[in-house]
């Protein structure tokens, strides 16, 4: 408390000399950083994109946002967002995200994406792993690897990629383009081993070792999804752990609420005992009791996936409606690379709501979204991508509501309603952890994450007593309210709870890589 006392002593000091105008000031809010343990009424200035000044007296400003009333905090970085056109940015900004990365999946070639999203005049920052998945259809189907989701669902009906062991030739191949994927300032290896299953353990563990020797994290969705062993989702997170340990290499788990489905109390006993034993494993989860993935997905495969994942077609939703037996089978022969979302837990059970927050509330576990693709139905009733401009969202187009909600019903939900999280626990799993996760490969992340002078100003101003999301099963095409301000790099994005269109604030996380 005395450090805490001191500091903030300190930038009120400073903040109080200060005679000119500064770019910005956020006026009254009680301003949190979760990193020094701040929590009081402060003004807060912005210059250029940084945070110059955070002050107990009054500063001057060209620009004075009036926060009375509002909880002033760090930008939440989202280290799980899929979705890389305008809208599905825009649907994050809007509750308060001001750095949506692509780390699970990750993408090949990593140098022609960060070109593509450069010209797209983004409002958040972005960046990428090298995928691992994309390089391994690549290598067992003889092809180049294209940096775009539809790369991914064309391989959907091949099966080989899925449940083959590579040959010396394509794991060489795979290494190679995921090497030079990191050679390209890739964030770490975005391994989706759930949809790869069958790969070989010295894959895995040369991987592993990659991610050692380049000092960057794997991203990994882990092979299995089951509650029955063997190949069990106990099995497939001890496996990521095991080589974690051996190779000292970080690994980040995904979404463990999704891959662990009803067996999260013992998945999350093995990450903290893998901790507490000083293995470098770090985790993720989303408040969600569903995910979202193509119905081709291989955990959906064999005789058993039923009983493995206690589900039937009426777990699957495509747009607003429940999966009969006959649209599932259509699907899984004739489309499987269509995105649909799965139930896993059912949030109105009590007990289901139970095992979820025993993912979201641990003190090791950082917030995620998942986020997926906006989408819609085109006339011949086949899925396809919204790609455009237009805000809001066109009507008809939908995704999972974590696309749009996931912070803010954090802040409904955990904070206000149930009270399962402190205010301040939230926004340090919505904004430093996610920094601390990256910080160590990606010096830029080291001014992110944090509401101090020096520090980035990507910042966030909400209403605690009415942040929300809107976003519903039937109808996600809605976005989160309650979100005041949000500054990325120092541009306002979100002005008076309204998006700004025209501010193109957002830059690219990208690790530096010298020749």
């Amino acid at each position: 408390m005395r450090l805490v006392f001191a500091f903030t002593f300190a930038i009120a000091l400073a903040g109080a000399g200060t005679s000119s105008a500064h770019d910005i000031v956020i006026e009254g809010g009680r301003v949190i950083d979760p990193e020094t343990g701040l929590d009081a009424i402060r003004n807060v200035a912005v210059d250029g994109d940084k945070i110059t000044a955070i002050s107990e007296f009054p500063l001057e400003g060209d620009e004075v946002i009036d926060a009375t009333g509002h909880v002033v905090s760090p930008g939440f970085i989202d280290l799980h967002s899929h979705g890389q056109n305008i809208g599905d940015y825009r649907m994050q900004v809007i509750q308060g995200v001001t750095t949506a990365l692509e780390l699970e999946s990750g993408l090949v070639p990593v140098g022609e994406w960060y070109e593509g999203q450069a010209k797209k005049n983004l409002p958040v920052n972005y960046g990428a792993s090298v995928g691992w998945v994309h390089s391994r259809i690549a290598a067992f189907t003889e092809t180049d690897p294209l940096a775009t989701v539809e790369y991914f669902q064309d391989a959907q009906g091949r099966t080989d990629w899925k449940s083959d062991i590579a040959s010396p030739e394509q794991s060489g191949r795979i290494m190679s383009m995921v090497e030079q994927g990191l050679k390209d300032g890739a964030l770490g290896i975005g391994v989706n081993a759930g949809y790869a299953p069958g790969y070989g353990h010295k894959e895995y563990y040369e991987l592993a070792e990659l991610a050692r020797k380049y000092n960057v994290p794997t991203y990994t969705h882990v092979r299995y999804a089951s509650n029955i062993e063997p190949k069990s989702s106990f099995e497939a997170i001890q496996e990521l752990i095991s080589l974690a340990a051996i190779t000292g290499a970080h690994m980040h788990v995904c979404h463990i609420n999704s891959v662990s489905l009803s067996d999260i109390e013992t998945t999350m006993a093995l990450v903290e005992e893998a901790r507490a034993q000083g293995i470098n494993v770090t985790t993720e989860a989303y408040p969600y009791g569903a995910a979202n993935t193509v119905v081709g997905a291989a955990m959906f495969s064999g005789q058993d996936w039923r009983a493995r994942m206690d589900s039937t077609a009426s777990n699957f939703q495509l747009g607003s409606d429940r999966m009969t037996e006959e649209e599932l089978a259509d699907y899984q022969a004739n489309r499987p690379g269509t995105f649909v979302t799965w139930h896993f837990l059912d949030e109105t059970n009590p007990r289901d709501l139970a095992l979820l927050d025993v993912s979201v509330t641990n003190p090791a576990t950082l917030i995620a979204s998942d986020s997926v693709f906006w989408s819609y139905f085109d006339e011949d009733g086949n899925v396809r991508f919204y790609e455009g401009d237009e805000w809001p969202l066109p009507e008809g187009v939908f995704s999972h509501p974590r696309s749009a909600g996931t912070f803010a019903k954090i802040l409904r939900s955990h904070v206000r309603e149930r009270g399962v999280l402190s205010l301040n626990e939230a926004i340090r799993k919505i904004s430093l952890m996610p920094a601390q996760t990256l910080e160590d490969s990606v010096p830029q992340m080291r001014s992110k994450g944090r509401l101090q002078v020096g520090m980035d100003a990507d910042i966030v101003v909400f209403d605690p007593a009415t942040i929300a999301d809107r976003a519903t099963f039937e109808n996600s095409n809605r976005p989160a309210v309650g979100v005041q301000t949000v500054l990325v790099n120092g541009g306002v994005v979100v002005r008076d709870g309204e998006l700004v269109l025209d501010a193109p604030h957002g830059r690219p996380i990208r690790r530096q890589v010298s020749n």
